[in-house]
């Protein structure tokens, strides 16, 4: 169901009413797109699909620090890394996933990965295709590509 807001304060009243959070603020498409540029992997520590990770959209800038839905400002992330960042800045967040990594990647390495996919170009039609190939979103993220 598509929404149409009279306001651009109905849009954030909407946003708060769901913490910004769920899979409602946007379309399944875009975020089936950013996931495949991102390579169906977390951007932080690399879990993917294959691995048994539950996929989310990470905002780079939070939405409370001006950040927007933009494919620029979203990045893949497991649940694990989006629910451990926090207000971290991307900078404090890649030195920890390295801790915790363990096996020899930077947070330079990170950082430099989360700039370099952030500007990759989405492909929007393919994620369309691939939704209606499989039978919908879901089946489109647990098959992966």
């Amino acid at each position: 169901m598509v929404n149409f807001h009279s306001s651009p304060d109905d849009a954030i009243r909407d946003r708060k009413a769901n913490g910004g959070q769920g899979m409602k603020w946007i379309r399944n498409e875009k975020r089936l797109a950013i996931y495949l540029r991102d390579g169906m992997a977390c951007c932080w520590c690399g879990d993917s699909v294959e691995d048994g990770a539950k996929l989310t959209l990470d905002h780079c800038k939070p939405h409370s620090k001006g950040g927007s839905n933009g494919a620029e400002n979203l990045v893949t992330a497991c649940m694990r890394c989006n629910s451990s960042r926090g207000t971290r800045s991307l900078a404090a967040f890649a030195k920890a996933v390295a801790g915790y990594l363990n096996h020899g990647v930077t947070a330079e390495l990170i950082l430099r990965h989360v700039t370099r996919t952030r500007k990759r170009t989405l492909r929007k039609d393919e994620a369309k295709a691939l939704i209606a190939r499989r039978g919908g979103f879901a089946n489109a993220v647990r098959e992966g590509r």
